[in-house]
Order: structure tokens, then sequence, then C-alpha cells
């Protein structure tokens, strides 16, 4: 079945010159794939080839969200950002989903105006993938809310496990409950009940998992409030930036350093490219009424190439087919939802 995404060509740090250069290379990767460029025809159209035919077209858009611009203003001044118009070719129905590098602020309250939350969700998340010594994790949320209660964990917890089941062809994903201690009195009064309503809810759920099962893979889904989850995402990426300073510097030390580099390069190639951030690019706002993808805003070709393919992915495999269906069967008059 053929997969049309709609490409924020203007979003992020770099624009044109890194989105549609990777929208052109997933075509040549998915032969089902037909693509909406949206932006700034003229500042489109000079990294085209020429040759793309009938799976490439342009949605001219005649503003732009700055990354710094206020959410609330984007969303009510510049209802024809390029931001704005690829949502709205993903809510008639023109676009199975799309992808903008933009303001992450400008793209969620966007998205939510436009598509509006699924039915029993009360606020989409941030859901993003993070390398694990056993693989990865889906790990949500990563900041859309900064206060939630047990039911949103609830809500969340739903969401990333079908979205595992449907991406990753996994039938009972685990999912566990990022906490300060995995017994269950361990936490405050919002994760307890979170445990408790994750408990009853039929998931695979396994129960409290601390910062550091997190990388040892120890669940399918990590779930955890948006405040946390964006602090712990944070302070990861600053610690893997910690650590490649501090090898790079080690192996400069000297001549017999430079030498013992050169001597491991092979181990320190595959070691950068198993850990490099740019493979887990791509986090879906989840809970909305159609697929929306946030890459990061400095990412190249080759990481906004990735964000692409999450948007193939979870478009391909009806993932939020998945979630509605299993949010229906969610026993609402309980509390729970």
């Amino acid at each position: 079945m053929a997969t049309i995404i709609a490409i924020d060509c203007m979003g992020g740090d770099h624009g044109p010159s890194v989105t549609v250069p990777a929208a052109l290379a997933a075509l040549k990767q998915h032969g089902g794939l037909s693509v909406i460029l949206v932006g700034l025809e003229d500042s489109i159209r000079p990294f085209l080839k020429g040759d793309e035919g009938v799976r490439v077209r342009i949605q001219h858009a005649t503003e732009v969200v700055a990354m710094d611009e206020s959410p609330a203003l984007a969303m009510r001044n510049k209802k024809d950002s390029s931001m704005r118009v690829a949502v709205n070719l993903v809510k008639s129905g023109e676009a199975n989903a799309c992808v903008s590098a933009g303001n992450t602020g400008a793209l969620m309250a966007i998205s939510r105006f436009v598509l509006k939350t699924l039915p029993g969700i009360d606020r989409p998340a941030i859901c993003t993938t993070l390398p694990t010594i056993t693989g990865h994790v889906h790990v949500l949320d990563l900041g859309a809310n900064v206060d939630s209660g047990p039911e949103h964990l609830l809500q969340f917890g739903i969401m990333g496990a079908m979205l595992v089941a449907a991406v990753e062809h996994k039938d009972r994903p685990t999912v566990g409950l990022l906490n300060i201690g995995e017994e269950e009195i361990k936490g405050n009064e919002v994760v307890k009940r979170a445990s408790e309503l994750l408990r009853e809810s039929g998931l695979n759920f396994i129960g409290n998992i601390e910062g550091d099962g997190v990388y040892k893979g120890e669940a399918d889904v990590v779930v955890c409030d948006g405040f946390v989850g964006n602090v712990a995402l944070k302070i990861s990426e600053g610690l893997a930036q910690m650590l490649a300073t501090f090898l790079r510097e080690a192996f400069k030390k000297n001549i017999f350093t430079k030498l013992a580099a050169l001597a491991a390069m092979p181990v320190l190639n595959a070691f950068k490219q198993r850990a490099d951030h740019r493979r887990y690019n791509g986090a879906c706002l989840l809970g909305l009424r159609g697929i929306v993808v946030k890459s990061h805003g400095s990412a190249d070709t080759f990481a906004f190439g990735t964000a692409i393919n999450v948007a193939i992915e979870t478009a391909a495999n009806g993932a939020l087919e998945r979630i509605a269906e299993r949010l229906a069967q969610q026993p609402i008059s309980q509390g729970s939802i």
C-alpha cells in the first residue's frame, strides 16, 4: 500500500538543505512512498533534481514558524505556515503522516488544535526510542506534559504499548513505570496510583523500574511524567557528549595515545555507529487523530531521514488504529481513562 508523507521543509535549523535531500533519499529506499514537500516553493526547488516524477509534489506555504516563536502566536497568526499546512494535509487525508523539525511547542499546539485527540486521551505525549544494552526502548512522555496525573500515565502506557505492538509486531510488549525504586511503596502519590492503574489495565505491566533500568532494556516501553522524561533525556544527551569528549581528549593526549587510537579505530567506529543518536531521531506525538513525527531541530540529512522512516513505519503498521481500538476497550466508567 502506498504511503504519503507530508514534510515540513522549512522547519529546523537547516530547512530545505536537509529536509528535501532526506525526503529524496527516503523515496529511493521505499518504492511505495510519495512525499508532499511543504514550504516556500522558491526555497524548495533548488534542492530537487528534476527527475522525481509523480512521487514528489510541492505544496506552497507562505509562512514559516521560527524556532523560538511563541506556540500560541504561531498557531493564531500563521495559518499558512509550512508546519500548519503539513498538519492540515494529515487532517484532510491527503497525507498519512507529517514530519517536522520545527518548533516543538508550536508543532504540538498546532497538531492538537487541527487533529484533536483520540477518544479517551486527555493529553498527547511525545514518544521516542532510546538505545539500550539489549536493543532499544520506547519512552514517553518526553516533555509534552510537565504535570501529569495517574490517569495520564495510564494513557501513556496504553499508547506506548500499542505503538510497539504495531511497529515491532510484539503481541504483549512489556511496560515499566519510571520510579525512584522498584518496590511498590516507592514514589509519590501520583506514581503509586499510576502503578495501580497500569497493573489493572490488562497491559503487560512489569512494575516500577529505576533510571538505570531504562538503558538496561528492562522494558519495551517506559512511562514517565513529561517533566521527568525531558530531564532524563537531556541528562542522557549531556552524559553522552561528556563521555565522547573525555574519549577524544584521552586519545589525543600524546603520541602514544594517538597511535592507540589508530589501532582502536575499528572498535571506535563500531561504537560510534551503535550509539549514534541520529539513528534514534524522530519522536511520535501520540494521542492525536493523525500521525505527527517531530525531528530534532539540528538534524542532518541522515537523522531527518530516520524521522521520515519513523513516520512511514507508524503509518504503514496501523499504530493509530491499534491505539484507538485499545482505548475503546478501556473501562472509562471506572475512572481509568
